[in-house]
């Protein structure tokens, strides 16, 4: 009995870990809904052969439920209906710095909940967004406005080359008269054209 036992676990998990795999390689985060109903039905089924009922019949419901799946995600690809309806879209709740307070009662997601979330990704201002979304995965996609964004490589190559150009232009560097120049010159500068005082 107890090697009976043995035997059926083992078998339940390497059958369930091929099974798994074909669904694909998503976190929970990721899942559609979809996925996680149909990984919620194979872990019920998975436990059944331990009670009592049959292995074959098993594998083959888990198979089959995993076979479903994969059909609904390919006609996901194919056709933007079923997309929808099984994954969703995502929501805008920022654009252009102000506030989609629609779509966050959509979301059922507060103010707080989403400052929160944008200071994790290190955004103090809510006006330094140009847009912000919260995908069907739950994470929030954001895009800032071009002066808050960082510098990439490309933009400081673009400052390096302007400095390299403005360094190569000849210079015509012509000496600035100063009040030590009047003393070495016994000129004033307001007086140059005009006659020179006598005592």
């Amino acid at each position: 009995m107890f090697i009976q036992i043995v035997w059926k676990t083992f078998l339940i998990f390497v059958i369930g870990t091929i099974i798994l795999r074909l669904g694909g390689r998503k976190s929970i985060s990721q899942m559609t809904i979809a996925q996680v109903v149909v990984m919620i039905g194979i872990g019920s089924l998975l436990i059944q052969p331990v009670s009592g009922h049959g292995i074959g019949y098993t594998f083959l419901a888990a198979f089959v439920l995993v076979c479903f799946m994969l059909i609904f995600e390919y006609l996901q690809m194919k056709f933007d209906r079923f997309e929808t309806i099984g994954t969703g879209k995502a929501k805008m709740v920022i654009e252009h710095g102000q506030l989609n307070v629609k779509n966050l009662r959509m979301l059922r997601l507060t103010v707080d909940q989403l400052e929160t979330r944008l200071r994790e990704v290190g955004i103090a201002n809510i006006e330094d967004v140009e847009w912000a979304t919260i995908e069907v995965s739950g994470q929030l996609g954001y895009a800032l406005k071009p002066p808050k964004q960082p510098a990439t490589k490309e933009d400081i190559q673009l400052i390096l080359d302007h400095l390299q150009h403005l360094s190569s232009e000849p210079v015509n560097m012509q000496p600035k008269s100063h009040i030590f120049t009047e003393i070495n010159t016994q000129e004033h500068e307001g007086n140059q054209d005009g006659p020179k005082a006598t005592l």
